[in-house]
């Protein structure tokens, strides 16, 4: 075993937290693949993205109060084991319904890393460094999706898109490995609580009654569901409708998630200095800028990749800076039932995107305006959130000062 605070251990859990950006980008490029394979259309192609995001997203609200219940590590092993599994099974799908169905088993497996992967910071780093932490592993993560369409593309070209889900059944593989054999268990003693539905319903509630998390979430869930516009539209706008081959995609898909790198470093390293909610602030209004500025010029049909790459990689630096802070704030206040807290937020956070790619997917009619449209609006939707959750501090503040409620004690 290794200490949990190593570089290792934090390289470890990067890792795991990237399972769900890898099964999502990695087989982008191969959507026009899968249309011709399956004789699917796009709405049939996109379900399987969709489905994905709804299974990621019910798994965690499961996920979270067993790790708390019964420890990360044993948890998190067996989603590893059921994501590998069910990552083989899918080489072998005959049909588009049946793939749909394994990327549902597979997103109940491989939601175990994210929402675990959060936990386990906010166990081992506590409540001021782990917005910290979580930036700079966003930025080691980003290196995973940055690759995964490039990788994915040329995998579909030489190999046919199953050798992309041979890929991620050896991802897998090596994650049950390194797990078992250098990861300690990082939940603090004591909070291994008997589960019951009661007092799961009655932690949930607890969250959703605390007004400064409900905000958190939502900041984190509508700049994450922009995020998720683009993936459920770009491959159809840039190979599709703009001509790009599926490996040049690849490389487009590459700057974008460099402006994702960009956001979290600038979090790493001002999340002390500025603090949580200053940088939200910024990052809010960033991502709302490259929101609508991508609209504007849909709106005004100028189409070049130009006009699609360049705004996203603004989103994305917005979206680099928001997420971290946002998932640090809203862990901060509950250290005894970090596990739940991750996983109503990741729920929700996932929710949100299925819904919101749903519709992208839905109408889209060939040109870049719905996901363009789509992505300003959750960029716009941040900064209100934003907004709302200053307006709510400014209010506790007041009341402090009159001697009413205590502040909520988030940083």
């Amino acid at each position: 075993m290794i200490s949990p605070k190593s570089l290792l251990a934090t390289g470890i859990i990067a890792s795991l937290v990237a399972i769900g950006p890898l099964s999502t980008d990695m087989y982008l490029p191969a959507f026009p693949a899968l249309m011709q394979s399956f004789d699917a259309d796009i709405n049939q192609v996109q379900h399987t993205l969709s489905i994905f995001l709804i299974g990621f997203a019910l798994a965690q609200l499961i996920y979270g109060p067993l790790s708390d219940r019964f420890g990360r590590k044993p948890v998190l092993m067996a989603g590893l084991l059921l994501f590998l599994l069910s990552s083989l099974a899918i080489v072998f799908a005959e049909s588009i319904a049946t793939l749909s169905s394994l990327r549902l088993l597979q997103a109940i497996g491989g939601s175990a890393g994210p929402v675990l992967g959060r936990a386990m910071v906010r166990d081992i780093h506590g409540p001021r460094d782990s917005a910290r932490l979580l930036s700079y592993i966003g930025t080691a993560m980003a290196v995973a999706p940055a690759a995964a369409p490039i990788i994915g593309g040329y995998l579909t070209v030489w190999f046919g898109w199953q050798s992309i889900f041979l890929f991620l059944t050896a991802y897998g593989v090596v994650g049950v490995m390194l797990l078992g054999m250098r990861i300690p268990e990082t939940a603090p003693p004591g909070s291994h609580h008997i589960m019951t539905i009661g007092n799961l319903l009655k932690n949930y509630g607890i969250l959703l009654k605390h007004p400064t998390w409900r905000w958190y979430t939502l900041t984190c869930s509508f700049v994450f569901a922009g995020l998720f516009s683009f993936l459920s539209g770009s491959s159809f706008v840039i190979i599709d409708f703009l001509g790009f081959k599926e490996e040049q995609f690849g490389l487009f898909f590459a700057l974008v998630v460099g402006g994702f790198m960009i956001g979290t470093l600038i979090g790493g390293r001002l999340a002390r200095s500025v603090g949580i909610k200053r940088l939200l602030g910024y990052g809010s209004v960033v991502a709302a800028t490259g929101g609508v500025s991508m609209l504007a010029f849909a709106l005004a049909e100028v189409h070049h990749v130009a006009v699609i790459v360049l705004p996203q990689m603004i989103y994305m630096i917005g979206v680099g800076i928001v997420m971290p802070q946002s998932m640090a704030g809203a862990l901060a206040p509950f250290p005894h039932m970090a596990g739940t807290a991750s996983a109503l937020l990741g729920f929700i956070q996932m929710s949100v995107a299925a819904g919101v790619g749903v519709l992208v997917g839905h109408y889209h009619d060939g040109s870049p305006l719905s996901m363009s449209l789509s992505i300003a609006l959750m960029g716009i939707f941040t900064l209100i959130s934003f907004l709302r959750l200053r307006r709510i501090d400014h209010e506790e503040e007041d009341d402090n000062e009159d001697g009413g409620v205590e502040p909520s004690g988030i940083l």
